[in-house]
């Protein structure tokens, strides 16, 4: 079961595309989040998501917001996923131990070995405001996100 909106999300370490150490922590009290878990780098529907993001962030720092994306796959692969893709944000790695952090958020999908479509709006006192989770081959909306970072 997903972390629900409401509850206090999850405190964690990950490591980023540049191997740099990213703690979610580190945004409380500075920044709202938009912590977004996704199944895998290069593939199709995950690089639009992301790359819609990428084309669209001014809308998540005009709103003093954090965007993480976090997968299962090594820190080597993001790097050169965000290479190609000339993605700008933070990409984290949930590699080892493997999805760890997609578990304590109720997002990893055992069988298929990845986290599914799951997105958690966390505001600046660390609690969930707001999530959704899709299936892996279902899109998720990007005007969503922005309306939840609106309400807060």
């Amino acid at each position: 079961m997903a972390i629900q909106a409401g509850e206090k999300a999850p405190d964690f370490e990950l490591k980023d595309n540049h191997g740099a150490s990213v703690k979610l922590s580190d945004f409380r009290g500075e920044k709202n989040v938009v912590l977004l878990f996704y199944p895998f780098a290069f593939t199709g529907v995950c690089t639009g998501e992301l790359c819609e993001l990428r084309d669209n962030l001014p809308q998540f720092s005009d709103r003093d917001t954090q965007l993480l994306a976090v997968s299962n796959d090594s820190i080597h692969t993001l790097r050169v996923f965000a290479e190609q893709e000339g993605l700008e944000y933070p990409l984290l790695s949930d590699f080892w131990p493997h999805g760890n952090v997609s578990r304590d958020y109720g997002v990893f999908d055992e069988d298929k070995g990845c986290a599914v479509r799951g997105t958690f709006v966390i505001d600046k006192e660390g609690v969930v405001r707001w999530t959704v989770v899709n299936g892996l081959p279902d899109a998720r909306d990007l005007n969503d996100y922005v309306k939840a970072l609106d309400s807060l």
